[in-house]
């Protein structure tokens, strides 16, 4: 059986986190997140094959050529993050829809790979302005950080239009249930 993925992309601020957090405690929507893979050492509460799959850059380098990856992203030099073909296997034998939280270029990468078997949604904030107000009262970043996630998240939105679904949240109840009903009839099919 061809499993069924479901891919979140948003830029930094849309509220992307916390609508698939809600869905993924919806237990009717049988959904199980996908865990990425990277190569940033591993914090001191996280867990290897829980929080992220944990390889070393060689590791990383030898499954990118090996052709193991749906999408993978060197962040920052010599950091990679992706994501693996095998989590996307291992969570479909278990009879698990699966969820992806992955960058825009990352989410296009994996809709690419399986077609009408995923059903990929971005998720946006009502405008730029609202975006950064939100960046900036979530205290989490300078505001040159901020200023490179404005400028980041207006070359993301130049893909919203290839994506199969685009929910605008400028309420994030709304937008909960709009994602839930997309997921519900998607799972339906």
């Amino acid at each position: 059986m061809d499993p069924k993925v479901i891919i979140f992309s948003a830029p930094s601020g849309s509220g992307k986190t916390t609508i698939v957090k809600e869905l993924l405690n919806n237990k009717s929507l049988n959904l199980s997140f996908s865990i990425s893979a990277c190569t940033r050492p591993r914090r001191e509460n996280e867990v290897d094959g829980k929080d992220y799959y944990f390889l070393s850059v060689e590791e990383f380098k030898k499954k990118i050529s090996d052709g193991e990856f749906l999408e993978w992203e060197e962040v920052y030099p010599g950091s990679f993050y992706g994501s693996l073909k095998s989590e996307v296997e291992r969570l479909s034998k278990l009879g698990k829809n699966v969820l992806f939280d992955v960058d825009v270029i990352g989410g296009l990468n994996i809709k690419k790979y399986y077609g009408d078997n995923a059903l990929a949604i971005f998720i946006k904030a009502p405008s730029i302005q609202e975006l950064e107000r939100r960046l900036v009262n979530r205290s989490l970043d300078r505001e040159e950080v901020i200023k490179t996630r404005i400028e980041k998240a207006k070359y993301e939105l130049e893909f919203a239009n290839k994506f199969d679904k685009i929910i605008i949240n400028d309420n994030l109840s709304t937008a909960i249930k709009e994602a839930e009903n997309a997921v519900k009839e998607f799972i339906g099919k």
